[in-house]
C-alpha cells in the first residue's frame, strides 16, 4: 500500500483518514494490527488522552515514509466545529531504529489556543533528551509550525497535517457484542442481543460495516524523509505512541 500526506488532505465532512488499521511497519512490512476506542472508563473521561491507532505505511516516493496517530474518536460533525487538541498534552510518536524496543528518535506535537484557531508545533524527529520520557519537550532538532487542519512543510522535506479527519472502523459490531456483551449498549437496537455470547461466525468478507462513518478523530499525519527515522540503524523501525500530562 503506497499511500502519501497528498492522498490524505482533501478536507471535507466527515473528514477521510483511510483504513482502520493500526499499523507497525518495519522496512520489511510486517504489521501488527490493533486498534482502541474508549475502551476503559478512564479514557471515557479523558477522550483526548485517547490514542485510536497509530500508522506507518510507505510515502509518495521509496525513499519517503507516513506516520499517523489518530486520538478523540468518536467527534460528531457538530462537535467537529469546535473540537481542538488539549493544549496541556504532549503528544508524542516514537520510533526504535535499533531494535531494543527503546526509541532513538521522537516526533512531538504541541498545541496553542482552541478551536479552529488552534497552532501546531511539531518538534523532530530528533534524539530524546532521555528515553522513556512522558511529558519532557525536546529542546532541539527541526520543528514544524503552522495552523491546525493544514498542510504545512515542503513535498520533498517534512510534511504535517494535524486536525480532524473521519474514523473509519468496520467491525462486525454485533458478533462483537455477542462475543463480549457486557460491552453492548443500554440502549438502541445493538441492546436486544441476547446476554449469552451465542456468535457462530463472523460476516463475509467484504460485508463488514463502517460503524463509525461520519464520525471524526483528531489526527496527526506526517510524511518525511525514510533516513530522517532510520538513521544509522538496522533499516527497520518500531513505531508507538504515546499522550501524556
Amino acid at each position: 500500500m503506497s499511500l502519501s500526506l497528498s492522498s490524505l488532505r482533501r478536507r471535507v465532512t466527515p473528514r477521510a483518514l483511510g483504513a482502520s488499521v493500526a499499523l507497525a511497519l518495519a522496512a520489511t512490512t510486517t504489521a501488527v494490527l490493533a486498534s482502541d476506542h474508549q475502551d476503559t472508563p478512564e479514557v471515557e473521561l479523558s477522550p483526548r488522552m485517547d490514542i485510536n491507532d497509530v500508522y506507518a505505511f510507505p510515502g509518495s516516493s521509496a525513499d519517503r515514509m507516513v506516520l499517523v496517530m489518530t486520538t478523540s474518536s468518536p467527534i460528531t460533525p457538530a462537535q467537529g466545529a469546535t473540537a481542538g487538541f488539549d493544549t496541556n498534552l504532549l503528544y508524542q510518536l516514537k520510533v526504535d531504529n535499533t531494535g531494543d524496543g527503546v526509541e532513538d528518535r521522537v516526533l512531538q506535537f504541541t498545541f496553542t489556543g482552541s478551536g479552529p484557531s488552534q497552532q501546531v508545533t511539531m518538534r523532530g524527529p530528533v534524539a530524546p533528551n532521555q528515553t522513556g520520557q512522558m511529558t519532557t519537550v525536546v529542546t532541539s532538532g527541526p520543528t514544524v509550525t503552522g495552523a491546525t487542519n493544514t498542510n504545512l512543510g515542503s513535498a520533498t522535506g517534512v510534511q504535517l497535517f494535524a486536525g480532524l479527519r473521519d474514523d473509519p472502523f468496520f467491525l462486525d459490531l454485533e458478533q462483537f457484542f455477542r462475543i463480549i456483551p457486557d460491552r453492548k449498549p443500554a440502549t438502541g437496537p445493538l441492546s436486544q442481543l441476547p446476554d449469552t455470547p451465542s456468535a457462530s461466525g463472523w460476516r463475509p468478507v467484504g460485508q463488514a460495516v463502517d460503524f463509525l462513518r461520519g464520525l471524526n478523530t483528531l489526527a496527526f499525519v506526517v510524511e518525511l524523509p525514510a533516513s530522517q527515522l532510520t538513521g544509522t540503524g538496522t533499516g527497520k523501525i518500531g513505531v508507538w505512541g504515546t499522550i501524556s500530562r
